[in-house]
């Protein structure tokens, strides 16, 4: 009697398309995403005595410093919004887009050893940065909101409407650092370089970026540059919608989102095309 024949149940093959993001293979592995946010989040703070608290530390130094030297030696304007707000709502946003670039940049050369060994979804690694980093951000987002209450009972802000785009203006950060994160993953397996000139450029792109000033300091030329900075529409509606002050408009927000979502479709083709091969040269 001969034994019944089994079946697959899963069929890999790398027969895809370049723009194919994969979301449905990707939601069945939705419990490794959980355990790759919680390794991240664990290894973040094992053997550090703070912990979590270190999220509140990190910006409200930082935004101390900026107070002091942007704020008072430089004397940069802030569009009236009171300093600490001003700071800390820039270096809230930036802490974490530039977090999850930086974290998934490195997707391919940090998870080369367990790439090697077992078949999942590669796109669920730098997915499992970007949520494990929003963890950190709702922390922060807190401390900014306890600042913001006080300012804003002392009659300091104007809030706006505006401010409830809050989830589609962390949304819009998240593409933009998963678009680029996978260019620079899948170029990094083979040009090593790349690891040291996106750590420069990064810092570099603060400066470019309306985070310790208002875009409306900027004057000609470099202000329409600076529209087309994806992360300038995103910023300025932040603090226009919670601060009640900026140099924000429909369009600018418009054009960022449109840029966005070019680097993701760009960053899906270059991240599928990679990912069969990327075993041989990382």
């Amino acid at each position: 009697m001969s034994e019944p024949q089994q079946k697959w149940t899963e069929t890999i093959e790398d027969s895809h398309s370049l723009f194919d993001l994969k979301l449905k293979e990707v939601w069945k592995y939705k419990d490794l995403i959980y355990m790759f946010v919680k390794r991240d989040f664990v290894s973040s703070f094992k053997q550090t005595i703070l912990g979590p608290v270190w999220f509140f530390i990190n910006p409200i130094f930082t935004t101390l410093a900026y107070l002091i030297i942007f704020g008072n030696i430089a004397g940069l304007s802030t569009d009236g919004i009171p300093k600490v707000l001003f700071y800390l709502a820039g270096v809230m946003l930036w802490n974490y887009f530039s977090t999850c670039l930086t974290g998934t940049s490195s997707t391919f050369a940090g998870n080369a050893g367990i790439f090697g060994k077992v078949y999942f979804p590669r796109l669920v690694t730098p997915i499992s940065v970007v949520i494990s980093n929003l963890m950190r951000f709702g922390v922060q987002f807190l401390l900014f909101l306890a600042f913001w209450l006080y300012f804003l009972f002392n009659g300091e802000i104007q809030p706006n409407i505006w401010m409830f785009a809050t989830p589609f203006l962390i949304i819009l950060m998240a593409v933009f650092a998963l678009g680029t994160g996978m260019i620079f993953s899948a170029l990094t397996t083979k040009y090593k370089d790349l690891n040291m000139l996106l750590g420069f450029g990064v810092s570099l792109y603060m400066y470019a970026t309306p985070v310790i000033y208002p875009i409306s300091e900027l004057k000609g030329i470099y202000k329409e540059i600076a529209y087309y900075n994806p992360l300038t529409g995103i910023f300025e509606c932040f603090k226009y919608g919670w601060l009640g002050k900026g140099d924000f408009s429909v369009p600018m927000l418009g054009i960022s989102t449109l840029i966005i979502f070019f680097i993701l479709a760009l960053g899906t083709v270059i991240f599928n095309k990679v990912e069969k091969t990327f075993m041989d040269t990382v």
